[in-house]
């Protein structure tokens, strides 16, 4: 099937363990909006933040349930996701995958907190075997200057020191998807994919919107789960080099 009949919903679940936030979440799920099997980006506990390990993984394992499930990183606490300066970007990737699957959590997909990655992540996903959908489409909201960032305008391979990873590029947030759902436009992304944060459902106004915008693009394109538009379209996609895709940051001489 073409590429541009694909469109893709994933969630940044940040509360996992929040009791007002997790029934919703849940529930939205279930309800399968537009037929999107949502993907759930999710982050390891904090214990040392006081995260319930227990709950975490057992709440894991109904979202696994439901739909697929991801990696998500916070690079520096549960409430900031962006790294600090002196921050191993690359080995905090692999130490949480290590326990994500140490603990039969099946994470097939990583998007990088606060849409951070650098060369070393890219290779550590690309070791990893996901699907990386840390770029974006564009430049990301509110992000400082200078802030390392990726940006694809649509699914690439991309070349790393630890061989090919396949990128779909995160091309809409939820009020451009509403946008988007509901104005009368061109759809020019090659693949929709759009996000929220499972906090976004504590507003009900944001969770109507969510809803009725999803109803609406399962009737535009394809609804499609992460991993099986990468596995369509792989054989078929550009290769990149890490350099085309990067953007901010000083120049990285690792490269």
């Amino acid at each position: 099937m073409a590429a541009k009949r694909f469109a893709v919903v994933t969630c940044h679940v940040e509360r996992l363990l929040d009791d007002r936030v997790w029934p919703r979440y849940r529930s939205f799920l279930q309800s399968r909006r537009g037929g999107f099997p949502i993907t759930s980006l999710v982050r390891p506990p904090d214990e040392s933040a006081g995260e319930n390990a227990g709950l975490w993984l057992e709440r894991v394992d109904e979202l696994a349930g439901i739909g697929p499930v991801g990696h998500h990183t916070h690079w520096t606490a549960p409430d900031h996701a962006r790294p600090l300066p002196e921050a191993n970007t690359a080995e905090r990737v692999r130490r949480e995958a290590a326990w994500l699957r140490s603990h039969d959590v099946a994470a097939a997909s990583f998007c990088g907190g606060g849409w951070y990655t650098d060369s070393e992540v890219a290779a550590a996903c690309a070791e990893l075997r996901y699907v990386d959908c840390t770029p974006r489409s564009h430049r990301p909201p509110r992000l400082e200057n200078g802030g390392r960032w990726a940006e694809l305008g649509a699914p690439a391979v991309v070349r790393t020191t630890a061989g090919e990873l396949t990128v779909v590029p995160t091309t809409r947030s939820l009020g451009e998807l509403a946008r988007l759902a509901f104005r009368p436009q061109r759809i020019e992304d090659a693949v929709v994919h759009g996000y929220f944060h499972d906090t976004d459902l504590l507003d009900g106004r944001r969770r109507r919107a969510l809803a009725a915008a999803l109803v609406v693009l399962g009737r535009r394109r394809r609804p499609a789960a992460l991993g099986e538009v990468a596995a369509a379209l792989r054989p078929g996609l550009e290769t990149v080099a890490w350099d085309v895709v990067a953007r901010g940051g000083p120049a990285d001489s690792r490269e």
